[in-house]
């Protein structure tokens, strides 16, 4: 093994660091692990997850007093799974299992049967677990695939940690898609118990769920919030495997959210970590703080709700007592969005136990209650309590107060007060302490925890925020009344005046009416058009207007001017002379002809009449808010949406694939509404300070190829933003001189680099960009096939080319409305055209379409079935098994694109296998044998390899065709097969193989005509036990069953493996995996 090894450079260093630095007990290499009692690790098999060995001894360590048969019994049962659950729901009872400890009857001394809760970790004292680190740990997994794990942490023999690492020179995206997804799925016992996972390189480090996808595993920079940050491997080691906080985290920074339907594995970043800590610590000195807990500023989009959730579970866990928390907004869709994240977390339940306070008398009965949780509204401190009088004088309830700086004013924050004058107070704001926030801090006291913008771009926590100018641009700016319109706005918040319009009207006088004149409005419409029609790819938009009627009345100019953008696309359309650009201009009149405009704001009183004066219909609006949107086809089958025909707009607008893609709003949605593929905020409302930081956060949140947000100012607020910016963004001390929102000009910059990585890359390869875009015709195609055969190279350099090319791509729709990017178009559209042919070959369904790339070899190697030679006619199919492999391989040594023939067919033939290991779990000799072709060519390609990787693929088809023909051989169809195969057992009769045919036949016909047929019985605990109940039964049965040959053990063994076989492919009738294959044979 060399010194610059993988494993010397990270593995080693990794192992030795945890156990060395980090205090681990044991660091074990498993390459060679010898299995027993007294082997290596104590595991029996490599089909073994838990080490039962360490267990047992924790189990006795931290529970004395019982049997040693007690703690076998619980090592077992904690080892145990139901074939029948998830990775993500067994994780999730495993989680809670190892949390609440687990239970085992046994029997006293006194003969009476009792039961106990055996605790399997001391959460009190880290240090008391045993912590062992396995280098290149093996395990069998689906299939009877074996998988090697870089390494693995284990505590008390669970296997909390899993690290997937990669040489220092690799990208450490590629652990993720080359490695880490494939353990995920071939061998997913291993992340039953799994508590993170780390990726890492030897200098950065990523950490994530088991179930997250690449872009939500984050870096781990700081150990204390006060560290400027680093993103290096060992911080990631110091701050997620020290004894200490793997166990905390393990305890009170992990939850899963089913608040969206699905249940969703939350692991806190590393800001919340310590966040957190710190606000727990604040509760510790509650009383020598007077009940000020602190601010708890984290920016807007880095986790505010799930940073609530971590800190009530952490008191509560840790600090003893009984801990009332009262949640306070002061907007309804706040309050609902923080009790979904609670109840979604398992904290709160309103049906089974109410929590949610519906008036003034009902706040005040659940404060007396004793309730964990309470969710209000500020404004429901609506009577006036006497000090003498409180509704409770406990000191133990902690009130968190959701955007602080605006539930502290007046009459009803005086009332809280007089209501529970021992309670301890934390604002959590994602806005920070603004010079007149005084009462704020006299409140709450001095920040506990600051995270502010800069730094939360810096992390990946947010994306970056790109402003512009275009009502600077178009004239219609109105920055010379913006300070008194937005003061005055600032004010109608706090007094909750419902009839905006007026009011400003009143205030405002012709300020208003400069703001809201129809030419303007008409100018501001038109271009929004324009502008979203244009960088229509990018993602979701916002209009945020000055009040409910202005919204109205943009969406009625916004529709008109929508059409008429269609109808010019369309007659381009007719004119386009490129077949490219006819293909654009399809897709995109098809996504705004698809399109749906909303508007959405608070209902009031009489609100028909005030919007009749205006000549406008709020009921239409009105009637789209009320009753939601027809749920997309492709979104039925979606558990959350089961039996539902229509979905909410604000759960519409969260769905990326939804085409409610515009948003009107003047107040609602601008707080508390977390939107990912938000990418663009047109901002038409004078804003400032908090409400104008809250708005454009709107636009900030991560997903998946969104490179940065895009604020739109149609009404000149650059001088309150910079404002606002110099606290928002650096806590009030702008020292860095940076300022987060940058202009478009960076943008272009991070373009052009990322298309020079792409020319550097392709050079150093002899294939050169420029060759591509300065040549033409033959010349220049034949420069694509260039590239593209340097980007086949192999594996690692086509998924690494796939990488940059997508950076390429998110940074230039993010540029699609400015001025300089046509500079960067003709390098653009030849990465582009090498990327669709890199793709290309992905398209063909059948080993003959890419063999048909290669003419020659086709003609005089390949018959066709038909016998007619016509090579023509589209899609012909090809007799595979006739092929002349010798002269195949002479034509092949003359081609010049190798690599790409290679990775062509190597496509095609592993999808085909994919699908046969997937009607058939028992082809596995056909994996290990196609993994052994692929690994040699990965190894060490030189001419010779490439060509005797080509035949061998090649002749591995002809082993699947053979096994393809293999049911009609036994006379059965390919389902009946499958289970033929999973039933059968050696040294059977001929008699006796018969009867297990007729058997694999009939139980398959009836489990598809009865229990397979109930929609969606994977997920219905009744049906699946009905399932694996039939099968038994079936099987065991004297007349419908096996042999009797057979013994009752080999039988619930059998139903086992065919039960995993049925679930996993029959999650309807009929089976997806089977479709089309009795036609074809």
């Amino acid at each position: 093994m060399g010194e610059y090894s993988e494993d010397n450079l990270v593995q080693k260093t990794t192992a030795d660091y945890l156990k060395d630095n980090l205090g681990w007990d044991e660091s074990v290499f498993a390459m060679e692990e010898t299995f027993g009692p007294a082997g290596t690790l104590g595991r029996a098999n490599d089909s073994e997850v838990v080490l039962t060995r360490y267990l047992v001894a924790a189990l006795r360590k931290f529970n004395p007093g019982f049997a040693d048969e007690v703690y076998v019994a619980g090592a077992k049962k904690i080892a145990e799974t139901s074939v029948a659950m998830s990775l993500d729901s067994i994780n999730r009872e495993k989680h809670k299992l190892m949390l609440e400890g687990v239970e085992v009857p046994y029997v006293a001394a006194d003969g009476t049967h009792k039961k106990t809760t055996l605790a399997i970790f001391d959460f009190k004292e880290p240090s008391n677990n045993h912590f062992l680190c396995v280098r290149e740990f093996w395990m069998r997994g689906t299939l009877n695939r074996r998988r090697r794990a870089d390494v693995v942490g284990f505590v008390n023999g669970i296997p909390l940690v899993f690290m997937e690492l990669k040489n220092v020179h690799r990208d450490i995206e590629l652990a993720y898609r080359d490695n880490f997804c494939d353990y995920r799925k071939v061998v997913p016992a291993l992340f039953h118990f799994n508590a993170f996972v780390i990726l890492a390189n030897g200098i950065e480090a990523k950490i994530g769920a088991h179930s997250s996808k690449f872009k939500f595993f984050h870096s781990w920079k700081r150990l204390s919030e006060d560290d400027v940050g680093a993103v290096d491997n060992e911080t990631m080691l110091k701050g997620v495997c020290s004894k200490e906080n793997l166990i905390d985290i393990l305890e009170n920074f992990i939850v899963y959210d089913e608040s969206t339907g699905g249940v969703v594995k939350i692991i806190a970043r590393n800001h919340q970590f310590l966040g957190v800590n710190r606000a727990v610590e604040s509760v510790r000195r509650g009383k020598e703080l007077a009940g000020k807990l602190g601010v708890f500023w984290h920016t807007q989009g880095s986790g505010k709700s799930y940073s609530m959730v971590f800190f009530a579970r952490k008191v509560r866990r840790k600090l003893g007592g009984n801990y009332t928390f009262v949640v306070l907004t002061d907007r309804d869709e706040l309050d609902t969005q923080i009790y979904r994240t609670f109840a979604g977390c398992g904290l709160a339940d309103n049906d089974k136990d109410q929590c949610r306070a519906t008036s003034g008398d009902n706040l005040r009965d659940l404060l007396r209650d004793r309730k964990s949780y309470v969710f209000s509204l500020i404004q429901k401190f609506n009577k006036e309590v006497s000090p003498e009088h409180p509704y409770s004088s406990r000191d133990d309830i902690i009130v968190i107060s959701d955007e602080a700086h605006r539930t502290q004013y007046g009459l009803l924050a005086l009332n809280m007060r007089n209501a529970l004058p021992n309670a301890g107070y934390i604002g959590f704001t994602g806005t920070p302490l603004f010079s007149g926030d005084e009462l704020t801090r006299r409140v709450f006291g001095d920040y506990v925890s600051k995270y502010d913008f800069q730094r939360a771009v810096e992390d990946g926590a947010t994306v970056p925020l790109y402003y512009d100018a275009r009502g600077e641009k178009l004239k219609i700016a109105t920055t010379d009344i913006n300070e008194r319109v937005a003061d005055v706005l600032s004010q109608i918040e706090i007094s909750e005046d419902v009839d905006v319009r007026e009011k400003l009207e009143k205030e405002l006088k012709r300020d208003y009416h400069v703001i809201t004149a129809e030419k303007r409005l008409d100018q501001v419409a038109r271009d929004f058009v324009r502008h979203y029609s244009t960088s229509w790819e990018t993602g979701k938009a916002m209009l945020v207007c000055i009040d409910k009627i202005t919204c109205v009345r943009m969406y009625d100019l916004i529709d008109k001017y929508w059409t008429e953008r269609i109808a010019e696309l369309e007659a381009e359309l007719a004119s386009a002379d490129d077949e490219q650009e006819e293909q654009f201009l399809r897709r995109q009149i098809a996504w705004m002809r698809g399109t749906i405009k909303a508007v959405v704001v608070s209902e009031e009183q009489n609100e028909d009449e005030k919007f009749a004066k205006w000549g406008l219909d709020i009921l239409t609006h009105r009637k789209l808010m009320k009753e939601g949107l027809e749920i997309p086809e492709s979104f039925r089958d979606r558990l959350e949406y089961l039996g539902k025909s229509r979905m909410t707009l604000d759960e519409a607008f969260k769905e990326d694939e939804h085409p409610f893609r515009i948003a009107i709003v003047c107040a609602m949605w601008l707080t508390g509404f977390d939107v990912p593929s938000l990418s663009a905020l047109y901002l038409d409302k004078p804003l400032k300070a908090h409400t104008l930081m809250q708005a454009i956060a709107r636009a900030n949140r991560v997903n998946e190829g969104k490179n940065n947000g895009l604020i739109v100012d149609y009404c000149g607020i650059l001088k309150n933003l910079r404002k606002a910016l110099a606290t928002f963004a650096t806590s009030g001390v702008p020292e860095s001189g940076q300022d987060p929102i940058r202009p478009p000009e960076e943008l272009l910059a991070d373009l052009a680099a990322a298309i020079g990585l792409i020319e550097d890359w392709l050079a150093a390869r002899h294939a050169p960009l420029s060759a591509i875009i300065e040549s033409e015709g033959f010349a220049r195609n034949a420069a694509i096939l260039a590239a593209v055969e340097a980007v086949n190279e192999n594996d690692e350099s086509r998924k690494r080319f796939e990488v940059m090319c997508a950076s390429v791509v998110s940074k230039f729709k993010a540029c699609i409305n400015f001025a300089g990017l046509n500079e960067y178009r003709g390098r653009y559209d030849a990465i582009i055209a090498v990327l669709r042919c890199v793709r290309k070959g992905t398209e063909a369904k059948d080993i003959s379409g890419i063999l048909r790339t290669l003419q020659k070899v086709v003609d005089a190697a390949i018959e066709p079935r038909n016998g007619n030679g016509d090579l023509t006619e589209e899609r012909a199919p090809y007799d595979i098994s006739r092929i002349d492999f010798d002269r195949l391989k002479q034509e092949f040594e003359r081609l010049p694109q190798k690599n790409t023939a290679v990775q062509d067919v190597r496509r095609v033939v592993e999808a085909r296998l994919q699908m046969m290991l997937a009607r058939n779990p028992l082809r596995t000799n056909f994996q290990q044998h196609f993994e052994k072709i692929i690994a040699d060519y990965n190894s060490e390609k030189d001419r010779q390899t490439i060509e005797q990787t080509f035949e061998a693929l090649l002749k591995f088809v002809e082993q699947l065709d053979e096994e393809e023909a293999r049911a009609v051989s036994e006379g059965l169809d390919e389902e009946s097969l499958a289970i033929f195969d999973l039933i059968r057992k050696p040294k059977l009769k001929p008699q006796e193989i018969a009867r297990v045919k007729d058997v694999a036949r009939e139980l398959l016909a009836k489990l598809k005509d009865e229990k397979l047929k109930v929609d969606h019985w994977q997920e219905k605990e009744r049906a699946r036990d009905g399932v694996k109940q039939d099968i038994f039964d079936f099987l065991f049965a004297d007349d419908t069953g096996l042999p009797a040959v057979y013994s009752e053990p080999e039988i619930k063994d059998i139903t086992a493996l065919v039960y995993q076989h049925v679930f996993a492919v029959y999650p309807k009738v009929p089976s997806p995996y089977f479709q089309g294959v009795a036609e074809a044979c």
